[in-house]
């Protein structure tokens, strides 16, 4: 069966070289690209922390927007634990309707309130709305409201490809801009005025910021826990998080399409007889940072999913409020396919840990893969 799949994935090569995509699957691996991270001039981090203080409110308002059937998992849950646990502002989770908002790649969380509840309550509108990746683009419902909010004076912050939303929905037209590496070029496609700006984990422009991949929502947040609250507090929740340091500074030409990303890709695709789903018990007060990340990462393994379990069906509380619905009533799951959250690690520890873990489980090269779709640089191991 091997050696099938091993024919199948060169033929998978073969075909997505006769598509187009020669250059980039025959590129040099990112482990062989320089991925030395140029400096960021501090007037520049000084600039971002301007534009980023609170301008209204003392204790500001801070909502992350969602759409109930497609959001990315750790986009929507990050920003909201870090900037809970900080407790420098009010964090609301909203979705465009009513009903639970179901994440992407894994997990199911209950919003805090819709778009129209939240409006109903606050005519004013918030003083920053972060935007997770979403399913679309463009759904009418987020691209409305994020314009109304903008107009009404909210700094916007859209993270990893949610800078695609943000894009779509008109408020990055003619600004400097970043985004998740994989869907770059199609958003300067789509919006030729963007100016990107490389090797940059996140980027600001006026009222609009943006990041690149999934994991950059943690120095994102940092940074604007330091413009509202001081880099003493920054720097407390950067320890309870497991960063020694945060900053702008990104190794851009160490995350693209690369001949080994695509193979392993290919050849976990076609060995389907080996998928499996993996169980995450779900715990009142764990960790929702690590719980997210946890998540994530076994999802993009192109081998296995995250499914959470449970008791009972009712919604799990999570440290900073976040409520799980698990995905399973039952505690059934064989220990073989039980994976942890590592309860007492510190987040970044813990996504480390599970990037250990599924190395593994599936070898280095799928290991490499998630990290690459989280847009993480890996640590040395964490013992």
């Amino acid at each position: 069966m091997a050696k099938v799949a091993f024919v199948w994935g060169g033929v998978g090569l073969a075909v997505l070289a006769l598509l187009g995509f020669g250059g980039w699957i025959y590129s040099l691996p990112a482990a062989t690209v320089a991925a030395h991270a140029p400096s960021v001039p501090q007037t520049e981090t000084d600039a971002m922390l301007a534009s980023l203080r609170p301008s209204r409110r003392a204790r500001p308002l801070i909502t992350v927007i969602g759409i109930n059937d497609a959001t990315e998992a750790t986009d929507y849950l990050m920003p909201t634990g870090i900037l809970r646990r900080a407790d420098v502002a009010d964090v609301v989770m909203l979705a465009t309707g009513p009903g639970p908002v179901q994440l992407f790649p894994a997990l199911k969380v209950e919003p805090d309130a819709t778009i129209a509840e939240f409006d109903a309550a606050h005519p004013d509108g918030a003083d920053y709305v972060i935007v997770p990746a979403m399913g679309r683009d463009d759904d009418p419902a987020v691209m409305a409201w994020l314009r109304s909010q903008a107009e009404n004076g909210a700094r916007i912050i859209g993270v990893c490809a949610g800078a695609k939303v943000v894009g779509a929905a008109g408020l990055l037209d003619g600004r400097r801009a970043t985004t998740h590496w994989y869907y770059l070029r199609g958003m300067l496609k789509r919006h030729p005025t963007i100016e990107y700006v490389a090797d940059r984990r996140m980027v600001s422009d006026g009222s609009v910021a943006t990041t690149t991949g999934i994991t950059a929502a943690m120095p994102m947040m940092l940074t604007l826990i330091e413009a509202i609250a001081g880099r003493a507090k920054a720097e407390a929740v950067a320890r309870g998080l497991g960063l020694e340091r945060w900053d702008a500074r990104h190794a851009s030409r160490a995350f693209r399409l690369t001949r080994p990303f695509v193979t392993t890709v290919l050849l976990n695709r076609l060995t389907f007889w080996n998928h499996e789903d993996l169980g995450i018990r779900l715990e009142p007060g764990m960790d929702e940072v690590s719980l997210a990340l946890a998540a994530d990462a076994w999802s993009r393994t192109y081998r296995s999913r995250a499914v959470t379990f449970a008791a009972s069906a009712s919604a799990i509380a999570t440290a900073n409020g976040v409520r799980v619905l698990p995905d399973r009533e039952r505690a059934d799951v064989p220990e073989d396919r039980r994976v942890p959250t590592f309860p007492g690690a510190r987040p970044v520890d813990a996504l480390d840990r599970t990037l250990q873990a599924i190395t593994s489980r599936y070898g280095e090269s799928t290991a490499n893969v998630v990290a690459m779709q989280l847009e993480y640089p890996r640590r040395a191991e964490t013992p």
